[in-house]
């Protein structure tokens, strides 16, 4: 199992739109090195969901749940999507300020490469985010 991150800005696309939905296809990626990220995504890999902009910070826990394909708003076969459902929201959000003062998160991509909308997670960083949301 893999772990990763997903960015989106909560006045476009929130955690609430997502529930509401119930899943989403994580389109409009344009960056090439998200996308390749996205390719790497399994079935049953663990996304954190990450309010950019307003709030920054992780609001919960989400599911891949079909792997990549052609991204459906654009015929430009160099762009792909994921399919992700939610799992639970947070009771206590991990903001980035709390992860930028923690030295065992120092390597965290989305610290490293901020400007990414889909970034790996390690496996440690998953668990320390995961108990520092609960």
């Amino acid at each position: 199992m893999n772990y990763w991150l997903v960015k989106s800005e909560p006045f476009k696309y929130s955690w609430d739109d997502f529930v509401k939905e119930e899943k989403s296809v994580w389109d409009g990626v344009r960056n090439y090195q998200a996308r390749n990220n996205m390719k790497e995504m399994k079935k049953g890999d663990w996304v954190f969901f990450y309010h950019s902009n307003v709030g920054m910070e992780v609001i919960g826990l989400a599911e891949v749940k079909k792997e990549f394909f052609q991204d459906p708003t654009t015929e430009d076969p160099r762009w792909v999507v994921v399919e992700i459902i939610p799992i639970k929201k947070f009771n206590k959000t991990v903001t980035l300020k709390m992860m930028k003062s923690d030295d065992r998160l120092s390597n965290l991509a989305l610290i490293k490469q901020s400007r990414l909308s889909v970034t790996p997670v390690g496996k440690q960083e998953f668990d320390i985010i995961l108990s520092l949301a609960e």
